[in-house]
């Protein structure tokens, strides 16, 4: 699990997302972000938990977030997910788990009896400045728009 805290400066990253197109922290200066980590693109929980984003975007820019969605997954798996459920906010294919591992979210994991290493479903809020101002450990896959605004 991560170590990071709330007042924490997100860790910098420079990744590419489902076009190929590299983006970076940088971007999102002056901005508020909110990025989403998730074990594996067309999973259900991620696929509801992503979908729920989607559906309350309008609301999630009023109030002047973009959104930001990062797995382990291809560029060709995001885009395919990406397309599929018309998501209107880029995907990360972090394949190399650079961002992953700068946000510490890899790590030991449980499911049906057995341990092993992967993506936590964590999400973090990022102000305009790059601080962070909310982490979100128990993601609510149906309810993560409001949890993100809460």
């Amino acid at each position: 699990m991560t170590t990071l805290k709330v007042g924490d400066k997100a860790p910098d990253f420079k990744a590419k997302d489902e076009q190929g197109n590299v983006v970076s922290l940088s971007d999102y200066k002056g901005k508020k972000l909110v990025v989403f980590f998730y074990p594996k693109a067309n999973t259900p929980t991620c696929t509801t938990e992503a979908c729920n984003l989607r559906d309350n975007y309008k609301i999630l820019k009023d109030y002047g977030y973009e959104i930001l969605g990062v797995s382990a997954d291809t560029q060709k798996r995001q885009n395919n997910f990406k397309k599929k459920y018309n998501f209107q906010y880029p995907l990360i294919a972090d394949v190399d788990k650079t961002m992953i591992n700068a946000f510490e979210v890899w790590g030991p994991k449980k499911f049906m009896g057995r341990t092993f290493d992967g993506i936590h479903r964590i999400t973090f809020v990022i102000d305009e400045l790059g601080v962070i101002t909310k982490i979100i450990n128990k993601v609510k896959s149906k309810e993560h728009a409001l949890q993100v605004l809460e």
